[in-house]
């Protein structure tokens, strides 16, 4: 059981730890955007995100993924097409009898 405050070790990296989630806030400060714009593509369904009742909580590896992607491609990536895209898979794999994620 975890306590109040401990963060879960990144196994890749066992000399530095980081944490599995960031609050909003925190995603929004690495991003340099405000949490306004955040929470707005969450509920657009255009951002990742874990709903933990009233809050919401970002995949570290998700933040990651975005600036590698955005990294390798040099070009701008563009989240709420990932997204579209996201929703497109799982809408063909319901229809088609396939996996709901």
């Amino acid at each position: 059981m975890l306590s109040k405050g401990t963060l879960l070790m990144d196994n890749t990296n066992k000399n530095a730890a980081r944490p599995a989630f960031y609050t909003v806030p925190e995603a929004a400060r690495v991003l340099r955007v405000t949490p306004a714009t955040i929470y707005r593509a969450i509920r657009e369904d255009a951002f990742p995100a874990v709903r933990i009742r009233t809050r919401y909580v970002i995949p570290a590896s998700a933040v990651e993924r975005l600036a590698a992607e955005a990294a390798e491609s040099g070009t701008c990536v563009d989240v709420a097409a990932m997204a579209a895209q996201r929703r497109t898979a799982r809408e063909m794999a319901r229809a088609t009898g396939g996996a709901s994620w």
